[in-house]
């Protein structure tokens, strides 16, 4: 009797086999052409059951159980669904939270002109995103993307790679970890930083790191061009930062806009001209608060904003504090002086 059973068995383990083969040949066949079409694959029926010795039919069974597994399960799949394409002849996945190719190009473009990246981290990272776009407009993308890399120029870097260190730097501002920098400054000369990391925010083509200095505690930010450093060096210390000296990253970026160290103040002053819109675009902070004819007096809150405003030359003039009024008038002094040697 155990042979006959072990015979039965054995015949119909082979039935349960060739069953189980049978049904996890269409359960592949089924994940696969999905993996295809997320990849941003068109693909066609007759395509289909060539590569798979199988009927247009039973490709036609496959597509129509995604189309209703889609369909019936729209709160975990957002809206996903599987489209035919009549001038292809093939069928292709839409996502409801695509990335449009209009979104696309407006990011990418705005990244090129940001040149804060080396040529191939920014080809990296454009590829993947044209994965979140349809296939139909990859060719055009490609067109219009091609020319533009082509005429790309990197800002040139003393770090291997910007995407790290920003990487780096982000885990340390949120871990509170004290690192010492070795950092190339403006005159090229290399030197070493013990500092408090505490933002990262961006400016006309650079990324920049903004620390305290941990042997000096006056509270001045300072700030350091992720692509001048060379090195990074993570201490097992941690640091405390009280609410007065935290930095509020979307706060920061009102307030910081010159990417020049100074304290932190409320500052006056008059500008005489045309663009007093440029200047309100360029000070997030700023609000005119009198006119007196062509002069607006403004009012600001920020860091370091000298430098900018004595690019406008003879249109801006000091008010208050008088601290500022005195660096404003020192400066002047220096460039004048410049003129009489």
């Amino acid at each position: 009797m155990s042979v006959v059973y072990d015979t039965i068995d054995a015949e119909n383990n082979g039935r349960s086999l060739k069953l189980m083969g049978s049904t996890g040949t269409k359960k592949s066949r089924m994940l696969e052409f999905f993996f295809r079409v997320m990849k941003g694959e068109n693909v066609s029926v007759k395509k289909l059951a060539d590569e798979y010795g199988v009927s247009s039919k039973s490709i036609s069974r496959d597509i129509g159980e995604i189309k209703t597994f889609l369909y019936d399960h729209r709160d975990l799949v957002d809206n996903t669904e599987l489209k035919y394409a009549a001038s292809s002849k093939s069928y292709y996945l839409e996502f409801e939270n695509f990335l449009l190719s209009k979104e696309l190009i407006a990011v990418i473009k705005m990244m090129i002109g940001c040149r804060a990246f080396s040529k191939m981290e920014l080809l990296d990272i454009v590829d993947k995103l044209k994965n979140f776009t349809s296939r139909h407009d990859r060719t055009m993308l490609d067109q219009i993307i091609a020319k533009e890399m082509y005429h790309y120029n990197e800002v040139n870097s003393d770090c291997k790679s910007v995407i790290d260190h920003i990487w780096t730097l982000t885990r340390c501002i949120y871990e509170r970890i004290e690192i010492t920098l070795t950092y190339y400054k403006a005159s090229r000369d290399l030197v070493e930083r013990r500092i408090m990391p505490v933002a990262i925010t961006f400016s006309d083509y650079y990324f920049y790191l903004i620390a305290y200095r941990c042997d000096t505690l006056d509270w001045v930010p300072l700030y350091y061009r992720v692509d001048r450093i060379a090195g990074i060096v993570e201490h097992r210390k941690h640091f405390v930062l009280d609410k007065e000296h935290d930095f509020d990253e979307g706060e920061l970026r009102e307030k910081i806009q010159f990417m020049f160290s100074g304290k932190y103040r409320k500052i006056k002053f008059s500008y005489t001209g045309s663009s007093v819109q440029a200047i309100l675009d360029k000070i997030p902070t700023a609000k005119i608060i009198e006119k007196k004819g062509d002069t607006k007096i403004i009012e600001a809150e920020t860091y370091g904003i000298g430098m900018f405003l004595l690019s406008q030359g003879s249109r801006v003039t000091a008010l208050e504090p008088p601290e500022f009024v005195e660096e404003m008038k020192e400066e002047i002094k220096k460039m004048q002086a410049q003129y009489e040697e």
